[in-house]
């Protein structure tokens, strides 16, 4: 897959870096001069092209015409915009994503202005943050359909009202369904008969609206 990085600031750089170790052909467009001996430093020299990434020249010199994928990464909202709208009407990219540095701006990285996938770093750490405090001992493991379900782990505690209950026999929560019971060095594909028990790590599919009711299913019977 052929991408296309605009920003070679440390984000730009790691994202660079990860997809090359994976296997993909990477540009990373970075117009700071300064920023040259660190980009050097990190990655293949001919993966580098020093210009202004809203500039089509240095786009088309970039390869944007043959780009499967544009990540504009750079530190200003309005630059990402710019090429986000550019890679998606002018060339017809298929995938754009655009990082988003202040919240505020978020709402305008939508697929009107060309972005399919906008990352908010703030809002995300929020997100994380809000998880942690509100979902106890509960692990996200993947975020799936756009942050709609997430696949999640949870272990059963001693006092679990579940504890010791088949599954034919526990109520879950709406729109979660149980995917893996993880015992010791076993995993146990849930059946109806199946009993969890105090210490197990259940592994299910849950609508983010519902993870608290399930993690408080699993729980503590005190649990709030």
């Amino acid at each position: 897959m052929k991408v296309l990085i605009i920003g070679g600031g440390q984000v730009g750089a790691y994202l660079t870096s990860l997809l090359l170790n994976r296997g993909h052909e990477v540009t990373v467009i970075e117009s700071r001069a300064g920023r040259l001996p660190a980009l050097k430093r990190d990655l293949p020299e001919e993966t580098i092209l020093m210009g202004n990434g809203t500039d089509p020249a240095v786009l088309e010199k970039a390869g944007i015409k043959k780009a499967d994928v544009v990540a504009a990464v750079t530190g200003a909202d309005e630059t990402n915009l710019v090429v986000a709208t550019m890679a998606k009407m002018e060339y017809g990219v298929r995938r754009v994503v655009g990082r988003v540095n202040n919240p505020k701006n978020a709402w305008l990285f939508t697929p009107v202005m060309g972005v399919d996938a906008a990352l908010n770093q703030a809002d995300l750490m929020a997100r994380l943050v809000a998880e942690e405090m509100s979902m106890g001992d509960m692990m996200t493991l993947l975020n799936l359909h756009r942050g709609k379900y997430s696949l999640v782990e949870k272990t059963v505690d001693p006092s679990s009202a579940v504890a010791g209950s088949p599954l034919r026999d526990i109520e879950l929560p709406l729109e979660c369904v149980l995917v893996a019971v993880l015992r010791e060095n076993a995993l146990i594909i849930p059946r109806g008969n199946t009993v969890l028990l105090a210490g197990d790590k259940v592994v299910a599919i849950s609508s983010v609206t519902h993870q608290q009711e399930l993690s408080e299913l699993l729980g503590a019977r005190n649990d709030k």
